[in-house]
């Protein structure tokens, strides 16, 4: 249930799907008897796609899950024994379409991946990631790596790949059945830098303690506070910012992650 719920709930308060809502509900009472009332939602809702879209709030809620985990320092600590990462930067569906692997904006993932097997021949490595779509019809993330493997000169062997996993919990469960981590071992989780929180209070309560090793970042260290006209891109960040917040709160609630706002 809770699966489902993450697939449809958490879009219907995406702030951009939420303002659309708002919108063609004015344009309805307006087509009967309550047309002031659908005047003022209608205007209301071109009111916050012209404020939201012009304000740097997606970029600001971004920035704060971004910097939450600093990036990894292979000086400290020594090399790890073993590197997870997390499926999201694959399209399934594109790739069976196209009949060869696409990558999507997360691409980071998998370059962190290539850097990390080039860096530390030793250390194990699992890439996590199934088919995380509603239906399920899409086809298992995990299956279009090796041909990457290929790719970046990774011998297939280098990598496990794990495709049952619909989403991040089931990522760390999984995966953890899977290499059943040993104490004192260390273990590195690689995803998407605006992800990492959550991730990593998701590999907490499972009881599979890794370090964090943010990638595909969308801010820089610093960025402009004024507004700008980069409407669509700026509705699209705060999207993607609003889930990522609306995720936190509801694992921890249901008790998934093991604090709010996870910290290093």
């Amino acid at each position: 249930m809770f699966f489902i719920l993450s697939k449809t709930v958490a879009i219907l308060l995406r702030p951009s799907v939420l303002i659309c809502v708002i919108g063609v509900v004015g344009l309805l009472l307006m087509a009967i008897r309550w047309r002031r009332s659908g005047r003022t939602l209608a205007i209301g809702s071109l009111i916050a796609v012209i404020v939201l879209g012009v304000s740097p709030l997606g970029l600001v809620l971004t920035h704060a899950l971004e910097s939450r985990f600093p990036q990894w320092q292979p000086s400290r600590g020594g090399a790890p024994d073993g590197v997870v990462v997390l499926g999201g930067s694959i399209s399934p569906r594109m790739s069976r379409l196209r009949d060869e692997t696409v990558v999507g904006g997360d691409a980071g993932r998998i370059l962190a991946m290539a850097r990390l097997a080039r860096a530390y021949p030793r250390a194990r490595i699992v890439y996590t990631g199934g088919d995380g779509t509603l239906r399920g019809k899409d086809g298992f993330e995990a299956d279009y790596v090796p041909p990457l493997l290929d790719l970046f000169g990774i011998a297939r062997d280098r990598v496990i790949l794990e495709s049952r996993s619909r989403n991040t919990i089931e990522n760390a469960l999984f995966t953890k059945e899977l290499v059943k981590p040993k104490p004192g071992e260390r273990w590195l989780l690689v995803t998407s830098a605006q992800h990492m929180p959550r991730a990593i209070g998701i590999f907490r309560q499972a009881g599979f303690q890794v370090e964090a090793y943010p990638a595909a970042w969308h801010t820089g260290s610093e960025f402009s506070y004024w507004p700008n006209l980069n409407i669509a891109g700026n509705l699209a960040r705060l999207d993607s910012a609003a889930a990522e917040w609306t995720g936190l709160l509801a694992y921890w609630l249901t008790g998934k992650t093991s604090a709010l706002f996870p910290a290093p």
